[in-house]
Parts: C-alpha cells; sequence; structure tokens
C-alpha cells in the first residue's frame, strides 16, 4: 500500500488526481491523508470527488472515504476496462480536471473508450476546455495517443451546466518527447466569450490584449454565446508557434474589471514570449504522467512549479521513474529518465 500526504508539496488536488491515474496505471494501491490540506476548503469537493468515483469505475476499484469533505481516501484498483464512460460533477466543477484523470488511465486500457463529462469547461483555477484541445492533446498526438475532444457546450461557474465528450484510441505504448525549442510564431489571436454578460466586457478585453501583444483586430474574436449558458466570460491566448501551441486565459469575476482580466491573460502570454522555451507552466505540469507513463523524454519550461514537484514525488512513488532539472540559461531543461 503506498502511502500519500496530500498536503506535501502544493497540497491541492493535483496530488489526488495523479496518485489515481497512476494507481489505475500500475495496479497499485494507495492510501491518501490530509487531502487539500492547503487549500481553503480542503478535503474532497465535488469535482474531486467526481473524479475518485470515475477512476474507481473504470477499473472496478474499491474505495473508502469517496465523501464530500474527506481527507482521507484509500483505493484499490482492479482491471482497468475500456468502455462508454458519463460523469457528472453535478456543479460547475471542472470538466477537464475529471477529463484530465480517468485520460492516461485509459491511454493503456484493451480498446477504444469515449467519455462525457458534466460541469464547468472553463473554470478558474483549471485548465480550459481551449488547453487541452489546442496546447496539451497535440503533444499527446505526438507520442502516439489518439484523442478527439470536443466542447458540447461551455459551462462557467456557479452555473456549470457544460459537458465536453472525448474519443480515446490507445498506443500499444507512448512514446517519448522530445521539446526543446519552439520554433517561429505562425499565429496569435485572441478569443473573449461572453454569456449573459454584456457585449462591451468582450470588447473591451479584447482591445487591452491587443494593444499588449500587438494582435491584429482581425484576430481579435467576440464569441458571443446563448444567454442560456451564463452568466460567464472567459478570454484566450493563443500562440501557435511551429513545434508547440500555448494559451493563455483570464476568466471574469464579480467586482473585476473587464480590462484586469485581459491585462491578466496578457502578462502571462508576455512572460512566456520573454523566454525562448517552448513550454510554459501549466503545460508543463501535465506533461509529465504520459511521458513517465510512455517512453520519457524532455522539455524546456518557463519556471518550475508547485504542481510540477508535487507530480514529480508522486510519479517516483507509483513508478520509480526520476524527474531531473537543470538550468538552460534563463529556463529549465525538465527530463523524465
Amino acid at each position: 500500500m503506498i502511502e500519500i500526504d496530500g498536503s506535501e508539496g502544493e497540497g491541492g488536488g493535483q496530488i489526488l488526481r495523479s496518485s489515481l491515474s497512476l494507481a489505475i496505471c500500475t495496479q497499485q494501491p494507495f492510501r491518501i491523508s490530509n487531502i487539500r490540506a492547503n487549500r481553503e476548503n480542503p478535503g474532497l469537493r465535488r469535482q474531486h470527488l467526481t473524479a475518485v468515483k470515475a477512476a474507481a469505475e473504470i477499473c472496478r476499484a474499491q474505495v473508502e472515504g469517496a465523501e464530500l469533505e474527506s481527507r482521507e481516501l484509500t483505493f484499490r484498483p482492479s482491471r482497468l476496462s475500456a468502455g462508454d464512460y458519463s460523469f457528472d460533477i453535478g456543479s460547475a466543477g471542472s470538466c477537464t480536471l475529471v477529463f484530465q484523470t480517468v485520460l492516461p488511465a485509459l491511454l493503456t486500457a484493451g480498446g477504444s473508450s469515449r467519455v462525457r463529462i458534466f460541469g464547468g469547461t472553463h473554470n478558474k483555477g483549471s485548465p480550459p476546455f481551449d488547453f487541452l484541445s489546442r496546447s496539451f492533446l497535440p503533444l499527446l498526438g505526438r507520442m502516439g495517443a489518439g484523442v478527439q475532444l470536443e466542447l458540447a457546450r461551455h459551462g462557467f461557474y456557479p452555473r456549470g451546466g457544460g459537458e465536453i465528450r472525448a474519443q480515446i484510441t490507445p498506443a500499444a505504448k507512448l512514446g517519448s518527447l522530445v521539446l526543446t525549442e519552439r520554433g517561429p510564431l505562425v499565429r496569435k489571436y485572441a478569443e473573449s466569450y461572453v454569456a449573459a454578460i454584456p457585449v462591451h466586457v468582450a470588447q473591451r478585453e479584447l482591445q487591452v490584449i491587443g494593444r499588449s501583444l500587438g494582435i491584429a483586430p482581425t484576430d481579435l474574436l467576440l464569441r458571443a454565446l446563448p444567454n442560456d449558458m451564463g452568466p460567464g466570460n472567459a478570454v484566450t491566448i493563443t500562440l501557435e508557434h511551429q513545434h508547440v501551441t500555448e494559451v493563455f486565459t483570464g476568466f471574469g469575476e464579480k467586482r473585476i474589471r473587464a480590462e484586469t482580466v485581459a491585462e491578466s491573460a496578457a502578462e502571462e502570454a508576455l512572460a512566456y514570449l520573454t523566454t525562448s522555451a517552448p513550454v510554459d507552466e501549466h503545460l508543463a505540469d501535465q506533461l509529465l504522467l504520459p511521458m513517465a507513463l510512455g517512453s520519457g523524454g524532455c522539455f524546456v519550461t518557463r519556471v518550475l512549479s508547485a504542481h510540477l514537484h508535487s507530480n514529480a514525488a508522486v510519479i517516483g512513488q507509483f513508478t520509480g521513474r526520476k524527474v531531473a532539472f537543470a538550468p538552460v540559461g534563463n529556463c529549465m531543461e525538465v527530463r523524465v529518465l
């Protein structure tokens, strides 16, 4: 039984999600204590509980402690099964984080799977759908995985009601990933999504981003969604380079000016562009698990986050694989050995 301390490292839900994925892939049980100990509301929230139940369903696991606000959990995986799955968070909790929990495991299943998840698709503190579809999944495809992801309906906090759908085709074994250069910039564009929010909010956000990043007016895209999907607002900045695409996001909130939302996203994009690193902070977090389950490899990133260090530690406990770090100019090389 692998023992995990959920208060180590970033002390959030990433430790739990990575443990669930790796437990299924390696068929090793684990016990985690102090779940999300470093968060304002510790313990299992709805999206974390849905991730636990989803992980249990795809491998018929025995689970103890799968309750809202639980701070301890025991998970004993059994045989993984491909199939058609549907998971409903029942709130605006993140669809994408639940998806990222089951995806690594289903990539090792004996056949193709279809997955539907209901909840939030654009949530603060979670990778939005656009990030997965444009940035993360193309790199998985480069490693040999076949994943088609569809956004059926947008979902924003606090209403939720979004839906994503995925078709997952496993590879016999994921190949290695080497990503040390981003290559020349091919295209940059920004989008502002608004649902039951005044259109001028999106217009103001796009004006700020256009000025900050020098994006042409034709690449400032206003996405007005049906009112029944809102209220909600998110802005995305997509930077397509030859070898990698990065997506930066800002989320509208009550009493936060549109300009502030846009400036925050633009600052992240500018910080990325000021270095030569192909991989930014959030993409680096997500790449470790598939690389560790596959043939390893390396990438260069702008910054090492607490999430990345937590993932590296959990990977070591379940697989024995090591993650090494080395400075490369003003960036860091991450190598999965």
